[in-house]
């Protein structure tokens, strides 16, 4: 009997021979399958759907606590996932089983006859078959890139657009600016549809403002009273997440369903999970690398989220008192990682680079050291990931934070052995 794992990557695998020539963003390619498959987009539960460069993640894990606390069945599009696949789809509440995957995939593959098609968009193909054929009470859709040409946005309505803080990414896609960013991340929001935003930088709100006059969204902007109604503990760490809280609370009240009480909101900030987002390590392998020293993980991979990252590593030398820290990381090419390490760049800070295992986009550990150091910041080049937590251990750190790349972050939960959950 072939071992389930092996067969979910198997018939992964093989999407891969119907990739386009040429990469363009378009919705026409699935829109062909969806119909072949029945339209499940067309039937889905209650759909939020959340679109923007940072914080999309952890906004949709608050909204699923929320949720889930108000004692509703949940459905959850992510991307990517951290360890295995099957994180991505998340079924009234649990992560899709193997057996229940390689089906929906193997409906897909055969409904796709030949044609053209990226990974990303027959993934989402088979998501969408599940949500269709599972009943659930609410789907949180997840945008995977930009908005207006993702290919979870083939769906035609929606009960409350999310756009969380918008800061460059995918400019290769999305354009230059941020306003053109914006336009594209806004392309989520549907005629007629609550919407909701979190507080952005003005060329962004004058975006997200006139794409939603344009659709006739009704469009309501987070405010710092937003925010000052949630209240600790939250289940995520660091400042920012309080603007993420609220902004699901935001959004599930834009929505309107009535299990949605105060309890349940505050319950949910209480109890979110998300892992890779300044996360500590429990006990395991790769803890084991540092001996004593607490070590924690963030997937974040952009200055925006390394700004948010600097306050959260302010917050724990004040509850802890200050430690020196060490970063430990790794990047895609893509990346901005001088602007990245810039806003991490604090007294006694050493960064230690390594690459992203397995990955064709990694950037070289040389040229991220490199990135690091016209930061300002005092940085080496390893030869692996295990080189470079012996070297930050030795440098005499008493924290260590590895961070830059949610393929990195993947990677070490994996050897830790922490699987999301």
């Amino acid at each position: 009997m072939i071992d389930a794992k092996v067969a979910v990557e198997a018939a992964l695998k093989r999407f891969e021979r119907f990739n386009p020539t040429e990469r363009v963003l378009t919705l026409d390619r699935l829109l062909v399958v969806l119909e072949t498959l029945g339209n499940p987009h067309l039937d889905l539960p209650p759909t939020i759907h959340v679109a923007g460069t940072n914080g999309k993640g952890s906004t949709t894990a608050f909204i699923r606590a929320m949720a889930e606390a108000a004692g509703l069945k949940v459905h959850v599009s992510t991307s990517p996932h951290l360890v295995r696949f099957n994180e991505r789809i998340r079924l009234a509440g649990e992560i899709i089983s193997d057996e229940a995957l390689i089906g929906y995939l193997s409906r897909v593959e055969e409904a796709l006859q030949g044609r053209d098609i990226t990974h990303f968009e027959a993934t989402q193909a088979a998501a969408f078959l599940a949500f269709h054929e599972v009943p659930a009470d609410l789907l949180i859709l997840e945008v995977g890139l930009g908005g207006r040409y993702d290919a979870s946005n083939v769906i035609r309505e929606c009960a409350v657009g999310v756009i969380t803080p918008v800061d460059f990414d995918h400019m290769q896609f999305l354009g230059n600016t941020i306003t053109q960013i914006a336009s594209d991340k806004a392309g989520i929001l549907k005629p007629g549809c609550a919407a909701v935003s979190a507080i952005q930088r003005p060329e962004a709100e004058a975006a997200i403002r006139l794409e939603a006059a344009k659709t006739g969204a009704d469009i309501d902007f987070l405010t710092s009273e937003d925010i000052a109604s949630i209240f600790p503990p939250l289940g995520l760490a660091g400042k920012h997440q309080f603007a993420n809280a609220a902004l699901a609370a935001k959004a599930l009240r834009a929505w309107g369903h009535p299990a949605i009480t105060d309890k349940a909101i505050l319950t949910g900030c209480a109890t979110a999970y998300w892992p890779a987002r300044m996360q500590r390590l429990a006990e395991g392998p790769v803890t084991a690398m540092a001996s004593d020293v607490p070590v924690w993980l963030d997937g974040g991979h952009n200055p925006h989220a390394a700004r948010a990252i600097a306050e959260t590593l302010d917050d724990l030398d004040r509850e802890e008192s200050p430690k020196r820290t060490m970063l430990v990381s790794a990047m895609l090419a893509t990346k901005d990682a001088a602007g990245f390490f810039a806003e991490l760049n604090r007294p006694g800070l050493e960064v230690f680079t390594t690459e992203v295992v397995g990955n064709d986009f990694t950037a070289s550990a040389k040229v991220l050291a490199e990135a690091a150091q016209s930061a300002g910041l005092k940085a080496t080049a390893c030869e692996s990931f295990e080189a470079a937590m012996r070297a930050a251990v030795e440098a005499g750190a008493e924290r260590i934070l590895i961070c830059g790349s949610l393929y990195l972050a993947g990677d070490v939960l994996g050897q830790n052995n922490e699987l999301p959950r």
